[in-house]
């Protein structure tokens, strides 16, 4: 059996995938939004994908219908409370082809300041659940299940990663700053979750499958609440749905290649 260390360790890596994604702002400034949409998409059907398979059909085989679904409806309502308690903003992206006059400029970057920092805010909310999940698996023994959950996270953490990079660096912050703060933004919390979950097991036996359920809840919520909205605001539905459904497809491969 992993220790709590190491399970710490492979939740880092897959959070850390975030900064994967801000890479792209080292070689240029002007993302457009056909870019941002189809990232988004992706994102969008890699994390429903990583819900289906590496939360919700395992959750199932290691326990009841009752279990998956009660986490499932709790974790959807309550990032649905979150959303509307906390402030927030959705993944809007303002593209090259919307940047105004010197008169806007300020007003623009204060907008982009605060899109960079509630983006960050949703990542990090929907980490921790995920986060549990995997520690929750590793600590059951369900290692394979561990595995195939942090390569799902790590994936779709990465086109996050870009959401949150963009107005970051739109919004003046040096790309150095911009690539650690959204580094951090997934390696900060996806760890501690992780081992805050590898640690409940020893407390309550058999939690895996209504804790899986949750986090499958709120990754779905995120999904239809924030991600597929944002991308299909700018002209670009047709790409966005066919990246969504391609990142669903990445997500049933990795499914099918670790045997869930």
């Amino acid at each position: 059996m992993v220790s709590v260390l190491e399970v710490s360790l492979i939740a880092l890596a897959a959070g850390a995938a975030t900064g994967i994604g801000a890479l792209p702002i080292l070689v240029t400034d002007r993302i457009s939004h056909r870019t941002y949409d189809g990232a988004v998409g992706m994102a969008a059907g890699i994390m429903f994908g990583a819900a289906v398979f590496a939360l919700i059909v395992p959750g199932l085989e290691f326990g009841g219908i009752g279990e998956v679904l009660g986490g499932f409806v709790v974790g959807g309502v309550a990032l649905l409370a979150i959303n509307r308690t906390l402030p927030h903003v959705h993944l809007r992206f303002r593209g090259p082809e919307s940047h105004g006059t010197d008169d806007t400029t300020g007003l623009e970057d204060a907008e982009n300041w605060r899109q960079a920092v509630l983006i960050a805010g949703s990542i990090t909310i929907h980490n921790i659940p995920e986060g549990l999940a995997i520690g929750i698996a590793f600590a059951s023994g369900l290692d394979t299940v561990g595995i195939a959950l942090a390569i799902a996270i790590a994936v779709q953490n990465v086109p996050d990663g870009f959401a949150m990079a963009v107005p970051a660096d739109r919004a003046g912050l040096s790309k150095g700053k911009t690539i650690l703060y959204t580094t951090l933004s997934g390696a900060v919390p996806e760890p501690i979750a992780a081992a805050l979950g590898f640690a409940l097991v020893a407390i309550v036996s058999g939690l895996f499958p209504a804790a899986a359920g949750f986090a499958a809840g709120t990754m779905i919520a995120v999904v239809f609440r924030e991600m597929i909205p944002s991308s299909h605001g700018h002209g670009f539905a047709d790409l966005a749905t066919l990246t969504f459904l391609t990142g669903f497809g990445v997500m049933l491969v990795v499914d099918t290649v670790l045997a869930v």
